[in-house]
């Protein structure tokens, strides 16, 4: 679990970084390209395919272009529409997909996600009730769309791992993952990508560095790393300690002025949901499956 709480610490700056220093002043197509790129370069030179399939080798990198490629993709245009405190709350939802992901590949189905999901959605709007526009819900929908990406690419890896990537160690396969994320990052680039809005100034290239390097090259891989030693249930919790820790950097450093009674109205009550998720929602679970062994 330590890899999974050392990301989280990591990552905790990143929203902030990016919504500050990148976000409508650079293009946030270059930034995704960078940023992979980078983090590819790091792992590159640890690659050994000798005892892999071609087939194994192609999953590796569909599951990078996935978590991190297309996650990206939508995580950048959030910060277009919301701001940095909305985008980290609207987070909240991947613990709900990587479960409702490893259930579905386990052929398990559990409605009372649903209610969880209803629930947080009402914690969200508390948070806009008085701007609730076409941008904001747009943004609530992308954010939705990273968080798929990344609760698909975390529980496909990890059971990638646990069935074909047994005998692997990771430094020699994550090469991989970033190569298929920076196929789908280059052809983003050369389709939506803009070359008017580069890069102007040390701190940004500084930015960009640090979150390629450390955010994306370290982080991910010590994050899938550590999906594989924990079950779903910790994992999917684990993904939400990333909103209090980021929120608290967003607003000490950089968002002091921040509407904190509607943040902590409509956190508290996305908070709620993930009580309800945990409490009632894994009971119903339980007695279920304990109805259908009986």
């Amino acid at each position: 679990m330590h890899f999974l709480i050392i990301t989280n610490l990591v990552w905790a700056f990143s929203f902030s970084l990016i919504g500050v220093y990148l976000a409508g002043q650079v293009d946030a197509w270059f930034s995704v390209l960078f940023r992979i790129g980078l983090a590819m370069l790091v792992f590159i030179p640890f690659l050994k395919l000798g005892n892999l399939s071609r087939t194994t080798m192609a999953k590796v990198m569909a599951i990078g272009a996935c978590q991190l490629g297309i996650m990206y993709g939508f995580y950048y245009q959030s910060f277009l529409l919301l701001s940095v405190p909305e985008v980290l709350l609207f987070t909240v939802f991947t613990p709900i997909y990587v479960t409702l992901i490893d259930d579905l590949l386990h052929s398990r189905f559990n409605p009372w996600y649903l209610i969880t999901a209803i629930i947080a959605v009402l914690g969200a709007v508390v948070i806009k009730y008085a701007g609730i526009n076409e941008g904001f819900v747009v943004g609530f929908l992308v954010v939705q769309g990273a968080n798929m990406a990344m609760a698909i690419g975390q529980v496909a890896y990890k059971k990638l791992s646990e069935n074909e990537l047994k005998d692997v160690k990771h430094s020699e396969v994550f090469g991989l993952f970033y190569i298929g994320a920076f196929l789908v990052a280059v052809v983003a680039f050369m389709l939506l990508g803009s070359t008017e809005k580069m890069p102007t100034t040390t701190t940004q290239w500084g930015v960009l560095t640090y979150l390629g390097i450390i955010a994306s090259g370290l982080g991910y891989f010590m994050w899938n790393k550590g999906a594989c030693l924990v079950n779903a249930g910790t994992l999917a919790a684990m993904n939400n300690v990333l909103v209090p820790l980021g929120l608290l950097v967003n607003l000490v450093i950089w968002n002091r002025d921040a509407d904190l009674v509607k943040l902590a109205l409509g956190g508290g009550i996305i908070l709620l949901s993930l009580i309800f998720n945990e409490t009632v929602g894994k009971q119903k679970i339980k007695q279920k499956e304990l109805a259908q062994q009986g």
